[in-house]
Parts: C-alpha cells; sequence; structure tokens
C-alpha cells in the first residue's frame, strides 16, 4: 500500500507544483467554458487528457516511443494557447456547446499524450526498475485525475462566485481567463529552446 501512496502523491504533485503550472494553465483554460452543470462533460475532458497522459506514459515506459524533450516541452505551451485561443474564438458563440464536444474531446485526449510525453523522461527515472511498471503507471495516473479534479473544482467554484456575486458575465469570465492564461504561456513559446 506504500507503493500506492508514493505513485499516488508522485501524480498529484506533478500536476499541483506551483513551478510546473502549465498543467494549471491547461486545466483552467479547458474548464473555464463551462459550469457545475456541465459536470459530465468536464469529467470526460479531464479522464480523457489523464487517459492520453497515461498512454504516453506507458508507451515511453515501455520503450515504444520516444521524441526529443526539446520538441514536447514546445508543444506543450503550444496546446495551452491553443486551447485559450480556442475559448477567445468561441466565447461569443454559446461556450462549450453540446455540437463541439467531441472536437474538444479528440483534441483533449491528444492535448494529454503530448502532456504526459514531457514527463515521460522523469517518470522513468522514478519508477521502479522491476518487472511490473504497469501498476505504479495507474497509481501515478489516480493521482493526476484527483490532482486535476481539484484545479477543476476550484475553477468552477470561482467561476461561479465571480459570475454570481461579483456579477461577471460568463463571457467575459472566459474571455478574461483565457486572455491570461495565453498570455502566461506565451513567454514559454518564445522563450523555448526550439528558436
Amino acid at each position: 500500500m506504500t507503493d500506492f501512496w508514493l505513485y499516488f502523491n508522485i501524480g498529484l504533485h506533478h500536476v499541483l507544483d506551483i513551478h510546473a503550472y502549465d498543467h494549471v494553465m491547461f486545466l483552467t483554460a479547458l474548464t473555464v467554458p463551462y459550469t457545475f452543470k456541465d459536470w459530465k462533460n468536464i469529467l470526460l475532458l479531464v479522464t480523457l487528457f489523464t487517459i492520453g497522459h497515461t498512454t504516453a506514459l506507458v508507451l515511453s515506459v515501455y520503450d515504444v516511443l520516444t521524441i526529443n524533450s526539446t520538441y514536447v516541452e514546445f508543444l506543450i505551451p503550444i496546446t495551452i494557447l491553443a486551447t485559450a485561443l480556442y475559448n477567445l474564438f468561441t466565447s461569443a458563440k454559446k461556450a462549450a456547446s453540446a455540437g463541439s464536444i467531441n472536437f474538444i474531446a479528440l483534441t483533449t485526449l491528444f492535448f494529454g499524450i503530448i502532456h504526459g510525453l514531457g514527463f515521460s523522461n522523469y517518470f522513468k527515472i522514478i519508477i521502479d526498475k522491476g518487472d511490473s511498471k504497469l501498476l505504479p503507471l495507474l497509481e501515478f495516473a489516480l493521482g493526476i485525475e484527483g490532482a486535476q479534479l481539484i484545479v477543476v473544482l476550484t475553477v468552477l467554484v470561482l467561476s461561479f462566485m465571480l459570475q454570481r456575486f461579483g456579477k461577471l458575465s460568463k463571457r467575459d469570465w472566459v474571455l478574461v481567463t483565457s486572455a491570461f492564461v495565453a498570455g502566461v504561456v506565451l513567454p514559454m513559446i518564445i522563450e523555448s529552446e526550439i528558436w
């Protein structure tokens, strides 16, 4: 049971680490168009992101897929920026409409794979070199999922409070938050080693 908590906590800290805020920025941009009544869609998206993230780790840990970390570290903020820009360009329409959930779901799954590749080299180092790598991967994935739900819940509560008590419109909430996220990740793209 100790190993479970070890890998679960690594998953939690991977997302909630203040110095590695890319996960939080992505989840914020992903969640901002939604409200509590959209909980099924949000849960689907968060779980798909975790599945993509875990799939990338599995492929990496079992040496099926290896990608240069410089490219991955460049693509991670691109995924965040793309999500924020999607919100900015679609905020005039009914945000997160049911018709667009399939596109958003597939994109989120793909973006999860990119984010997972960003952590794969580090995870290879910390994972036990024993025969079973799958169980630690699943324990880590549960930690990721738990941390993501904490971030999503925080964004939803903040959204509710600002819209309900701060009289901020949903459209303004989506625009301001998405612009903030875009502004945070642009320097990450500009300062990338890829250039």
